[in-house]
């Protein structure tokens, strides 16, 4: 992956969406992880008493969830399914566009439009 491609087929090649359902990408409607609504889910997270990582921001704790996944493993959800290896696989590039994409994610509300 270059960066480049455009958010949802960055989402396909990662295989996010065996796992996750990420509103506004096709065929994303996996249930073995939380679903991806971060502008609402990582504000909360965040304040979550049992939350140990470091983010301070949305973006952050976007950041931390997918470079180091077993930081905060949201509950029901088991540790060690999501793989530890993204931060070899993606690059800058790519990893800022799931992150402006996710962060978007509202629950409730419409995608943002895919870039």
């Amino acid at each position: 992956m270059t960066g480049d491609e455009p958010v949802n087929e960055i989402f396909m090649k990662a295989m996010c969406f065996a796992c996750h359902t990420i509103p506004g990408i096709q065929g994303a409607v996996g249930v073995v992880g939380p679903k991806l609504v971060e502008k609402t889910n990582a504000p909360q997270r965040l304040k979550d008493p049992a939350y140990k990582g470091k983010a301070t921001t949305v973006r952050e704790y976007i950041m931390e969830s997918i470079l180091t996944p077993s930081m905060y493993v949201v509950k029901p959800f088991p540790d060690n399914i999501m793989p530890k290896d993204f931060g070899k696989k993606l690059n800058a590039a790519a990893l800022n566009k799931i992150i402006n994409y996710l962060s978007q994610l509202e629950e409730g509300k419409a995608p943002p439009k895919i870039e």
